[in-house]
């Protein structure tokens, strides 16, 4: 079953105060002290261990956002920033929350959530950028584990329950607020708002991250006005990402400051910030107010991207259903624009909303010819397969590109997928553990895979590669002995 936000807060209470009443004292004597004073920080560990909790509740949440285009375009940004950030051994995580607020928020252990609604209140990349520069120092300069390392040992009881707390509070500050009364996870909201020495540490190290990018860092001050008309682009006062991140006019004037002190470079806009930007605002509200809209910019030339106008209107008119509509802007963007991915993909798309699995196969094989690496692509082509009971060549596909993401749970779905149409049950559950496992869900995944030992349906070989992970899963767990028959 999958959670959205609000289930998750109501989830937190009772998880919270279920550990604070159930954790005895020898369990107790072996979670870490948060309030000692001679730890300054959390351990690396600690901190894996929670940003795991946090990454499994991510996966089942459905407010964020599952759209590969979205996700991987916020992943390279990200990748990109963090190669010129301070800390490259630090292993990122970056995903979006569909919420129309302007909000992002970082994590102990490199987990970066970013709202759809600051997306697209960024007027430019080098503004989307800057303020994921600022949340990526946060991190290099753990500043979140710092705080909690400071609070009183009787706050939390364990790893999970701070994971939980802090995913909500800083995903979603007024809902926080609003329902956690009841638990300890009000103290995260209260006690865990960034310090204005905080701040202007986070400001200083994203200066130089956005400047080492190739970014424009005139983009971070441009933005902390965007952040002050807030009230423009969502109700409730000023946006989320100032609840937590207080923006005083001394962190302003010290921004400002630095930035004329850097040179100048005008900088432009990469397609993909565009191209998203516009899926976005075509896949969010209501259809017909997007078609109208880009169909006014058009006709207006009132973009900063003919393509990406075009692109935005293409998915709209997908959405709805007009596919000649659709064609005929897909026609005008390969007539008139570099060739693209998101393109190639939502061409693809569009057959395959029309039901014509011959054309849809072609658009795909044809996509990934030219962008073999294309997760996107990868998936449709995939689900493609399985739509058309297809699902050797599902398979086939799936493990062929398994190289080039070997970490990736949905492309282990596809492949559960396949093998239970082809009536396969030791493969299928072995390929629905590890799907689980890369969701950080272990107790689901040593479930799966003990299925698919008990499945009897496999030769010698892949017996022996499920017993074999069955027993590394257990030992992971902390557990290698067999469940009692």
């Amino acid at each position: 079953m999958k959670l959205n936000l609000s289930s998750i807060i109501l989830l937190v209470a009772s998880i919270i105060v279920t550990s604070l009443a159930s954790v005895s004292p020898a369990v107790a004597n072996e979670l870490p002290d948060l309030g000692d004073v001679s730890a300054t920080v959390m351990s690396p560990l600690q901190e894996q261990e929670i940003a795991e909790q946090i990454m499994r509740q991510v996966a089942v949440s459905d407010d964020v956002l599952s759209d590969a285009e979205v996700s991987d375009y916020l992943q390279s940004l990200g990748a990109r920033l963090v190669a010129n950030g301070p800390d490259k051994r630090q292993q990122f995580n970056f995903f979006v929350v569909q919420d129309p607020s302007i909000n992002a928020f970082a994590m102990p252990g490199g987990v970066i959530g970013v709202h759809t609604g600051l997306i697209l209140a960024s007027n430019n990349e080098s503004e989307l950028a800057s303020v994921l520069g600022h949340e990526i120092g946060h991190v290099t300069q753990r500043h979140l584990a710092r705080m909690l390392a400071s609070q009183k040992y009787d706050t939390f009881k364990n790893l999970a329950g701070i994971a939980l707390a802090l995913l909500v509070a800083r995903s979603n500050p007024q809902l926080a607020t609003g329902a956690m009364t009841t638990a300890s996870a009000i103290g995260v909201q209260n006690q865990l708002d960034y310090t204005r020495d905080y701040e202007r540490e986070a400001d200083r190290i994203g200066l130089q991250i956005l400047n080492a990018g190739g970014f424009d860092v005139r983009a971070m001050p441009q933005f902390f006005k965007t952040l002050q008309r807030g009230s423009r682009f969502t109700e409730g006062g000023a946006p989320s990402f100032l609840r937590t991140h207080p923006l005083t006019s001394e962190r302003i004037a010290d921004v400002t400051n630095r930035v004329e002190q850097m040179p100048y470079k005008q900088v432009a806009d990469g397609l993909e910030f565009q191209f998203v930007k516009a899926k976005l605002r075509a896949m969010l509200g209501a259809t017909q107010t997007a078609i109208d809209l880009f169909q006014e910019n058009i006709s207006e030339q009132r973009y900063a991207n003919a393509a990406a106008e075009h692109y935005g209107l293409a998915v709209a008119l997908v959405r709805k259903g007009a596919w000649l509509e659709a064609e005929k802007e897909l026609d005008w963007l390969k007539r008139n624009a570099s060739p693209h991915p998101m393109i190639e993909n939502l061409s693809a798309r569009l057959e395959v909303a029309r039901n014509k699995p011959i054309a849809a196969a072609e658009k795909y094989a044809s996509g990934l010819k030219t962008f073999p690496d294309n997760r996107a692509l990868i998936y449709g082509y995939a689900e493609h397969f399985l739509a058309t009971r297809q699902a050797e060549q599902a398979i086939q596909l799936v493990k062929a590109k398994q190289i080039l993401y070997t970490n990736d749970a949905y492309l282990y779905d596809l492949l559960a997928k396949a093998y239970t149409m082809q009536n396969k049950k030791l493969l299928s559950h072995q390929a629905q553990s590890e799907a689980y496992y890369r969701r950080y869900d272990l107790a689901r995944a040593i479930e799966q895979m003990d299925l698919a030992a008990k499945a009897n349906d496999g030769d010698f070989y892949q017996q022996s590669i499920v017993e074999a992970r069955l027993k590394q899963l257990r030992q992971m767990m902390g557990d290698d002995k067999k469940p009692k028959s």
